[in-house]
């Protein structure tokens, strides 16, 4: 008698232990998954742009004499049909954007990532160059030929152009990270990352201020 309540003690215990055990080794959702990939993505391109940041020239600004926004944009370029860069811009980082015959943006709701606004007009939202142009100007950018301005202004493959807010854009203006940074902390680390990789393409030098700016934009990537 006393075997057989062992027995079944065991027995009790065991139904019991297994399905612990099938939790404990169950994997994890998608979802916890995909943060670990995202985290880990998000650490790879924090330590790519230290390391493109520590291969930026570090040198004086040059003059600003002699720059126009012209002589990087006279306006925005085509990309494909009847949309320019701009109105590109405006569809890939807007939602339920729809366009006219023209191509032009009539009804859409933006982020803007610098202060947080969702915007549901196009007239208060701006696509902002990143590095601005007259910052590109004294970085490097007054030495080049017209064609390579144009090219950068309009650059769609370099994270140089997003869609922000129209008031954002205006307190940035022609600042560089020491000077302004985007209103929002949590996208700081995603901006100087973009500032750094414009910059690295394009070969712009960096002053020692922006320099140390960067750096400690970077420290936000956590």
């Amino acid at each position: 008698m006393i075997f057989l309540r062992r027995a079944v003690l065991l027995a009790v215990l065991a139904f019991l232990v297994i399905p612990i055990a099938a939790v404990i080794a169950a994997p994890q959702p998608a979802s916890a998954q995909a943060r670990v990939r995202t985290r880990a993505e998000a650490d790879a391109a924090a330590a790519r742009a230290r390391r493109m940041l520590a291969q930026l020239r570090v040198a004086s600004p040059l003059s600003l004499r002699g720059y126009s926004h012209r002589r990087f944009q006279p306006k925005w370029g085509r990309h494909k049909g009847r949309c320019d860069v701009r109105e590109t811009v405006l569809a890939r980082d807007g939602r339920r954007v729809r366009r006219n015959a023209a191509c032009h943006p009539v009804k859409g709701v933006w982020y803007s990532p610098y202060d947080g606004k969702r915007l549901k007009s196009e007239r208060l939202v701006d696509v902002d160059h990143v590095v601005p142009l007259a910052y590109a100007w004294r970085s490097g950018a007054k030495r080049w030929s017209q064609a390579r301005r144009r090219a950068f202004a309009n650059d769609l493959t370099r994270p140089e152009l997003v869609t922000v807010s129209h008031s954002a854009n205006i307190a940035k203006g022609g600042q560089g990270p020491q000077s302004w940074r985007p209103r929002r902390r949590a996208y700081w680390c995603r901006y100087a990352t973009s500032w750094i990789t414009v910059k690295h393409h394009y070969r712009l030098s960096v002053t020692r201020s922006e320099r140390v700016a960067l750096a400690n934009m970077l420290r936000t990537c956590r």
